[in-house]
């Protein structure tokens, strides 16, 4: 299986892949209405979203020394992507980001369902 399997790209919308400006209009606008109308029943429905930066393994007593300001290794290395799930699937892989003073995430890749 290689790195890119089950992973969907997102379209460069300044790029080839953009629709023409002609193209965009009401009938669009009016779509896009009618989904999120279709969706305004879930929107309330509450789910868990993780970013994780990387995993470590290691025994009860390792974990049980650490204290403030220890480091603690993982296994991605800096600037690797992260991977984004919602209630415990992964979902996209995306980036940290500073956003004021505060730290988020942008999505990079939308992974593809396994169904």
């Amino acid at each position: 299986m290689g790195d890119n399997d089950g992973q969907v790209p997102l379209p460069d919308l300044n790029g080839a892949d953009a629709p023409p400006l002609a193209d965009v209009g009401y009938q669009e606008d009016e779509q896009i209405s009618r989904v999120a109308a279709d969706l305004e029943a879930v929107f309330d429905v509450p789910v868990q979203v993780s970013a994780v930066l990387g995993r470590s393994k290691m025994d009860v007593g390792e974990l049980l020394k650490l204290g403030p300001g220890a480091v603690l290794e993982l296994d991605r290395r800096v600037g690797e992507a992260i991977d984004i799930y919602v209630n415990n699937r992964l979902v996209a892989r995306g980036e940290v980001v500073l956003v004021e003073d505060k730290l988020g995430v942008t999505m990079t890749e939308i992974i593809k369902a396994d169904t």
